[in-house]
């Protein structure tokens, strides 16, 4: 294993930002070349735990020599959102200078562009240096991973329909509970990628990309950070590379994905009508139907007709819920998998800002 640092100026006198790249050699040019990173929502700490037990994985495989592709690991993606607190918070999703996602406008670029991405990085504050070089990285592999997780959720993936049924192997591989099929419509970073593979010849774009994946894995909630569940998710992450022939292991068999692939178009965002208290009545994991009640919200405390309720708009499956207990109007409370699109109106790109 060969460890690299990556240094960031930073845009202040005396502070520079580290970022750890970890590259395993494979012994077979022809077998695909992985890139995975973690922690680019720097709060989103599942994928780091994931990656500190693969790793060890891949140390006994490299010494047995069963590697064929070559695989890059960043377990710490962002270093300059885990260094911003906020009267003792972690942020991490959002640059407290700039107020950006640290996981949206990635240069859209075709794909022959790729080093113009690391040119001339002295142009650049440091958090469009850290993005231009995580994707630069990116884009000399053929399947990307990046880890994230929700708030209170199911283990889910964001998958460009680019790359699905194909990628159902990997949704087998970590026992997904479900599959939002994206559009390839955003800055997010995996649809940065994906967008430079489809259009590798400037102005045609590739509506199918055989070989190649770019995803964005969301592994449940942020507080569900344990040994066990990494380990248990390492070694999903194992079998996708088995069943993808990065990694010879001849113990792993194949698997079937079992749960809902669904366009985004079908998942209901419930928000709250208005600002006040949570009780929730439902729970992730749960089937509802047209109509349950789905929460209340206590909008003034003590009154009579203090209280709303909230309804499911159609059947489907509770993929995430809030953790905050008290929210403002129109916060997202839930999202919800369904087998039609939801009556309300989504533009493009990405569910959540």
């Amino acid at each position: 294993m060969g460890i690299s640092e990556i240094i960031i100026p930073g845009d202040t006198p005396g502070i520079e930002w580290r970022l750890p790249v970890f590259r395993f050699k494979g012994n077979d040019p022809a077998a695909p070349k992985v890139y995975i990173q973690a922690a680019l929502h720097a709060d989103e700490l599942p994928g780091t735990a994931l990656l500190h037990f693969l790793c060890g994985r891949l140390r006994d495989a490299e010494s047995a020599d069963s590697i064929a592709g070559d695989i890059t690991i960043v377990p710490q993606a962002n270093p300059i959102g885990a260094a911003q607190s906020h009267f003792g918070e972690l942020q991490g999703r959002f640059d407290l200078g700039s107020r950006a996602n640290f996981n949206r406008d990635f240069p859209l670029i075709c794909l022959r562009d790729r080093d113009n991405l690391i040119d001339g990085l002295d142009r650049y504050p440091a958090i469009d240096r850290l993005k231009r070089q995580l994707m630069h990285m990116a884009l000399g592999a053929d399947l990307v991973l990046d880890l994230h997780c929700d708030d209170e959720s199911l283990q889910y993936a964001y998958i460009d329909e680019a790359f699905w049924p194909e990628a159902s192997d990997l949704a087998a591989a970590l026992a997904m509970d479900a599959v939002l099929l994206s559009d390839g419509e955003s800055s997010a970073f995996e649809e940065a990628i994906s967008f430079a593979w489809k259009y590798e010849v400037p102005g045609e774009k590739r509506t199918r990309l055989p070989g190649k994946l770019s995803v964005t894995l969301e592994l449940r909630g942020k507080r569900d950070v344990y040994p066990d569940v990494a380990k248990a998710d390492a070694e999903g992450l194992w079998r996708f590379l088995t069943a993808r022939e990065v990694i010879r292991d001849e113990s792993i068999l194949p698997s079937m994905f079992a749960g809902p692939a669904v366009p985004l178009d079908n998942i209901e965002m419930i928000r709250s009508p208005e600002s006040g208290t949570v009780l929730f009545h439902r729970t992730i994991g749960e089937v509802v139907a047209e109509g349950d009640l789905l929460a209340t919200i206590i909008t003034r405390p003590g009154m009579a007709d203090g209280s709303i309720q909230v309804h499911a708009p159609q059947a489907g499956l509770v993929v995430t819920r809030v953790s905050d207990r008290l929210v403002r109007r129109r916060a997202d409370l839930m999202k919800i998998a369904c087998s039609q699109p939801s009556s309300v109106a989504r533009k493009a790109g990405t569910l959540e800002d």
